[in-house]
């Protein structure tokens, strides 16, 4: 029987050596099917047990990726085993070269994508990270996808060295010309990953202040509080000192009052506790310090610092305006007067 599959010859191949095709096909898509259906599946189940993600990730690399590449592997090495024409033969090694190169910048995104996901849902799920996160995962596409054509090429014979030689030349020239944009490129990234400031930050940058609302690959938009729109270039902002008030733990308050030159000295000495005690008696407060600071030119001037629990700029105001309500009413049961700009003539009857 043998013998006769091998008297039958066709297209270079007796029956024979297609049966033995034919088989690597059947036991190959076979197993792979096995380890898909069966194998695949149970680590699936696995997974749903655990609360990482690592291991989905690997399921979704084996089902996306993997599993196309065994089946594509079989299907090789069966066309392999037969006897080919050359150009036949070299259309399937260009396949090959092809699906691998696919297979491996499919694979580099899925981890680039993977990782970026991770620095994602680890720093709180924020959009306006997911939306600048995406656009550095197109970069990201472009960069291996570009790689991968080039690699393509070189397995197909191209003379790629003077094209990449070309290129580099030219990137440089490209790189002189937009310094100003790739700088603010690299701003970005810093910003993103550094994170100086986000979106709803209240900043202030030199005379500007505002809050954040876009961060962009070359410039960041602020609302002011007038209502315009402020636009910073981002390298502008990396060389500048951002102060953010969104991060602020307790707001340091220091203000002063003047009495007048005709209180007296138990009631200037009675001054400083009044005050810690109306501090103390107001919420979400910390009393520091009360002083008679100066005499000045028509008041004893005191000097009071106090913290506020809290960055909100409106609590603030709420919070100053209690105590120099509680002020003015214990100075009125005190009977102390504050001091405003008075002057006196003194008139010589001579």
């Amino acid at each position: 029987m043998i013998e006769m599959l091998r008297e039958i010859i066709f297209w270079g191949n007796n029956l024979l050596d297609y049966s033995i095709s034919a088989g690597i096909i059947f036991i190959g898509m076979l197993v792979v099917k096995v380890v898909e259906s069966v194998a695949l599946k149970k680590l699936k189940g696995l997974a749903e047990k655990t609360t990482n993600t690592i291991d989905d990730f690997l399921i979704g690399i084996i089902r996306k990726i993997a599993l196309p590449l065994a089946y594509f592997g079989v299907v090789y090495i069966s066309i392999n085993s037969l006897t080919l024409d050359s150009f036949i033969k070299k259309g399937f090694d260009i396949l090959a070269i092809f699906v691998l190169v696919l297979a491996t910048a499919r694979f580099t995104t899925a981890i680039f994508k993977y990782v970026l996901e991770l620095y994602w849902l680890k720093r709180g799920r924020s959009d306006a990270l997911k939306r600048s996160l995406n656009g550095i995962l197109v970069v990201v596409k472009v960069v291996v996808w570009g790689l991968a054509l080039v690699l393509f090429l070189d397995n197909m014979g191209f003379k790629i060295s003077a094209v990449i030689a070309g290129l580099g030349i030219g990137g440089v020239a490209v790189a002189l010309a937009a310094q100003a944009i790739l700088g603010d490129l690299f701003s970005y990234f810093a910003i993103l990953f550094d994170r100086p400031f986000e979106i709803g930050d209240f900043i202030i940058i030199g005379d500007y202040l505002g809050a954040v609302e876009h961060v962009g690959i070359k410039t960041t938009r602020i609302r002011s509080l007038g209502g315009e729109q402020l636009v910073f270039s981002n390298t502008d902002l990396t060389n500048s000192r951002v102060r953010n008030y969104k991060r602020m733990e307790k707001r340091r308050v220091v203000f002063k009052i003047g009495v007048t030159y005709q209180t007296k000295l138990e009631e200037l000495k009675a001054i400083p506790e009044i005050i810690k005690k109306v501090i103390n008696n107001i919420k979400d407060t910390t009393f520091d310090r009360a002083h008679f600071l100066s005499y000045g030119d028509f008041a004893l001037i005191f000097e009071i610092v106090y913290y506020v629990m809290g960055a909100d700029y409106n609590k603030y105001m709420d919070v100053q305006q209690e105590i120099n309500f509680a002020i003015k009413k214990e100075f009125e049961v005190k009977g102390i007067d504050f001091a405003y700009p008075t002057q006196t003539l003194y008139i010589n009857k001579s």
